[in-house]
Parts: structure tokens; sequence; C-alpha cells
């Protein structure tokens, strides 16, 4: 048996579904063995960065490791920001690539970079298959380390001439589910008793939490104990953001309406985040406010994080259990000026979300997106000036209904994790967010999502600019440059490719189209116009002045 079949097998034990990539002549072999195996589906894609962002995406909504494959040199360095995007994002993830001969070539160094070392900051696990035999241990290893917590991105490197090479009496290891240990039941009671004693205590979630179990405790412990919660931008929807305690979401790093619930609270229950996300609160030396960090892992101690209490271990459990020790005690808590403040952000958000003014106003858009779709309907997120409006104004009902990278935050992975999560839920709607200078760095993509028969709905935010910098620059003082650009047609750009595109010229034109595109089938893009002129007088002028009141 070939080590490229042996491999391919390798990945049906692991349960591997799809293989993402753009194959080359280093592993046309690994190409064969994958045609042959009735299991594993391979996902052509026009770009490696395509291949990687849905991999990535796989491994977050499943929490198995999507596979992503490559050939060497320039098909490996156009995987390594879907790989920064996996690690820095905690979604398990298995990259394939491609190599010259190791034993003898003919070619010299044509194409040829160490891409191992190359992979080494990215990745929780680099290496080459130099032998064989080995290829099977090297696999259940890679997998392993992926989806241990913290989840992230593995790379293995594969030689043309050893996936050439015969292997006899291949072992194929036990895939083994290992148990998350629970936390030190000291750490438990003395959570217990900083929360028992606090007065005006506040529960944050984080992306770690985005695990089924995790999401079902820390519901139970928000009813059961009646502690107000706000969320990072990847922890929406973790619990239902529709529950009366539910406060908001960080979505900016300060002076924005929620702060003064963090700024007002004695206790901040912090589960599942780490500081990878931007932090959504700052400690300093001065705070009399208690921290607990909530976690599969301690806390990483820097200038604007240090807790006083570390609970380490599944985070499900650590939640149960906290919620078993403290459900006597519920609804002690003073909560008053944390139910103002949700008033405040509610009226706050309110603000322009029927203003029907075209180009349409993000706030507007946000609205209209969460009144058509239905419930479970997901929103994906390309990284723009959007992203903010839609963590602040959308009300996320559910796990991964609304899905965004606030992590290593690119461009251009939005459309691809769109289609992700089409393929993998083809009974729910799925609407793909993006700006126009994010869709067009993946929008060849737009043949895949053809080929596969997806049904997805692609709204494009066109300002022809990077809007998300001009707001920035213009925060900073600094005079419009460098920014704008001309965009193709877009509705004629989607019909290049088989798709249904649109312009609308108005709101209820806007409204029309989204609500008959979500129920046709096919590809529809939507040329959307957008006006973000108050971006800086809300989001920066407007919150400053709040903040000093």
């Amino acid at each position: 048996m070939k080590t490229s079949d042996i491999i391919i097998q390798s990945l049906e034990n692991e349960g591997v579904e799809y293989i993402f990539g753009l194959p080359g002549e280093e592993n046309l072999d690994v190409l064969e063995a994958i045609r042959k195996s009735d299991k594993i589906q391979l996902i052509l894609t026009r770009h490696e960065q395509g291949a990687g962002f849905m991999a990535a995406t796989y491994g977050r909504l499943t929490g198995k490791p999507g596979v992503c494959m490559s050939t060497l040199g320039p098909g490996a360095t156009n995987l390594m920001t879907p790989t920064a995007y996996a690690q820095l994002g905690a979604m398990p993830m298995v990259i394939l690539t491609g190599q010259k001969p190791i034993k003898e070539s003919k070619q010299g160094k044509f194409q040829i970079l160490d891409i191992v070392e190359m992979m080494q900051p990215l990745t929780k696990f680099t290496k080459q298959i130099t032998y064989g035999k080995n290829a099977t241990a090297l696999i259940r290893e890679a997998f392993r380390l992926s989806q241990e917590e913290r989840p992230g991105a593995v790379h293995i490197e594969i030689p043309e001439d050893v996936a050439q090479e015969k292997v006899e009496n291949p072992h194929f290891f036990n895939v083994e589910n290992i148990k998350i240990p629970s936390a030190n039941k000291d750490s438990i009671l003395e959570a217990s008793k900083m929360i028992s004693s606090a007065k005006k205590p506040l529960l944050l979630i984080g992306a770690s939490a985005n695990r089924k179990r995790a999401s079902h405790a820390l519901t139970n412990f928000v009813n059961n104990l009646g502690i107000p919660f706000f969320n990072t931008q990847m922890g929406k929807g973790i619990v239902d953001e529709r529950n009366p305690l539910y406060l908001g979401t960080a979505a900016l790093s300060s002076n924005d309406f929620l702060h003064e619930a963090i700024q007002h609270a004695d206790l901040i229950i912090n589960v599942g985040h780490d500081s990878i996300e931007k932090p959504p609160f700052i400690m300093n030396v001065a705070d009399k406010r208690k921290v607990i960090h909530v976690n599969f892992f301690a806390a990483e101690i820097t200038e604007v994080y240090y807790p006083q209490l570390n609970v380490i271990g599944d985070i499900a459990t650590s939640i149960d259990l906290l919620t078993r020790q403290l459900e006597n005690q519920a609804k002690k808590w003073n909560i008053d000026f944390f139910l103002k403040v949700k008033e405040n952000v509610s009226s706050h958000l309110a603000k322009y979300e029927e203003d029907n003014r075209f180009p349409i106003l993000p706030q507007r858009l946000v609205k209209i997106t969460r009144n058509i779709l239905p419930e479970d309907g997901i929103v994906t997120l390309d990284n723009g000036i959007y992203k903010i409006w839609f963590a602040r104004n959308f009300p996320a009902y559910a796990q991964n209904t609304l899905i965004l990278d606030n992590a290593l935050a690119t461009m251009g992975a939005g459309f691809p994790s769109a289609m992700m999560a089409k393929e993998l839920y083809p009974n729910k709607k799925v609407i793909s967010v993006n700006g126009d200078g994010g869709f067009m760095m993946n929008s060849q993509e737009l043949e895949t999502a053809m080929r596969m028969k997806l049904d997805l709905v692609i709204i494009i935010l066109n300002d022809n600019a990077y809007g998300m910098i001009e707001w920035k620059q213009e925060g900073e003082g600094f005079p419009k440059y460098g920014l704008e650009y001309n965009n193709p047609d877009f509705v004629k750009y989607a019909e290049s490719f088989g798709a249904f595109g649109y312009r609308p010229t108005s709101v209820t034109d806007f409204e029309k189209i989204l609500t008959e595109a979500l129920d046709e089938s096919g590809i529809h893009v939507i040329d959307l116009a957008v006006d973000y002129s108050l971006n800086h007088e809300i989001l920066n002028i407007l919150l400053k002045e709040n903040a000093k009141k």
C-alpha cells in the first residue's frame, strides 16, 4: 500500500468528510487516493485561502478539524493567512502540503521553501513525513493536538517520494475522545464565595465558551442565579440574547454604553475569554473590582488582565458546579443599575434602525437582516466597520448564528465561511455580509459556490473604499487619503459566474430583494450602497461625550 493511501485511510479513520484545496503536481498521489475514497469529498477551490477559510470554519462549527491541502511553495504560502486565522481563532484545522522528493530530486531548489519552519510560529504542530510507516502516528497526533484545548492549526508536509513509498502492514490508531479534567474543588468553592459576597456581579461570555454543553450550562447559570451578562464579539449567541438579563456586546474597547455596567460591577465572572480578542475591559491597580477567570486554561497575565482567581477545567462542568453551589442565593444581587444600562443600550441601538435613507445606514441593514432571518438563520461577516454595527446591534438567538472573527480579523474570510456554513447546514438560511474590499479578496470562490450548488445570499456593502480604515483615519484627525478605489459592476460580475445579481435603489427595494432571494435556490449577490457618514459622529464623538457625563 502506498503512503498516500495510508494517509487518506488515516483521515477516514479520523472521520474526515471534506478536504478543501488546490492540489499541485507534488501531491498527485494523495489526490488519487482521495479519488478512490468513498468517505471523503474533495472540494476544489480557486485559491488556497478559500480552502483554508472553509476548513477553519468547518472546525469552528463542528469542533472537528477541517482539512485543507495545497502544493509546495506558493500554494503553501497562500495558506499562511488561513492558518493564522484558525490558530488565533481557536479553530481546529489540519493543513496538508506537498513537497519535492527529499531522497533524490532533479529540480534543485525550484519552488522549495522550508514550509515546516515557516509554519512553526503559526501552528500547534508542524512536521514532515519522512518515512511512510510513521504516517499514521503523525496524523493521529496532529488531530489530537488540533482538537485539544485551546484548539488550533496543525501542519503536515508530504514529500512526493514519501507519498509514493510502499508500506506493509500499516497500523491505524484508535481515535479516542479525551475527557477534559474538572476544575479543582477548592477553586470552585473559592469562586462561589467570591460570587456570594459580591453585590453587583457581572458575567462575561467569550469565544472559548462556544461549546454546546457550555452554552446549556451558562443559560442555566444566568436563569437560576439572576446574574446579568454581556459577551465579546466571538461570544455572541452562546446564551440567547433575548434573555432579559443580557446587557449587550462589548464591540468597542471603551466608552460604549455597555462599559458603564462594567465600571459599576464589583465582580466580573469571565467565562471563556482570552487576551487574543480585544479586551472588553481593562484592569488597573486602582480597581476594587475582582475578576474570576473560568476557562480550559489559565489566564495569561498582561498589563490589562490579571484575575484574582483562575477556575481551570472543563467550562461546562465548572459552571454547573458553580450553579449548584449558588442556586439557593439567586436573585440577591443589586442589578438595578445594570438594567438601567440595558435600557440605555437598547435606546441607543434603536436610533436610526428605522431610518429609510438610501444609501442604507448600517443600523438599518442590521435591523432588516434580523427581522427577515428565521431564528436559526446564519449571518457570516467579513471584516470591516459593519462588523462593529452587527456585533452591537444584531441580537443572536443561538450559538454560531452570527459568525465573525475578532482574533486575526482578516479580510477575505467571510464569504468562504458562509459557503462552509451552508454546506454543513443546507436547510438553514445563510447570509454572507461583506465589504466591497473584503469580498474582492476571495470573490473568485463564486465559481466554487456555484459548482457546489449552494443556496446562498451574499450582500456586498459598496462604498468604494476601505471604510473601517477611513473611520479610523477620520477619528485620528487625518484627511481622507489612500483608501478609495473603483469597483466592478457587481451585478454583471455575479451574472458572469451564473449567479443572480441585484442592485437595490431604496431600502424598501432591498427588503423585497433580500426576502425573495432567501426563499429561492442559487447564489444571489446584492450590491448594496451603504452610508457610513455617521460612523465618526456616533462611534467616536457621541460615545466619548456620553462617557464624560
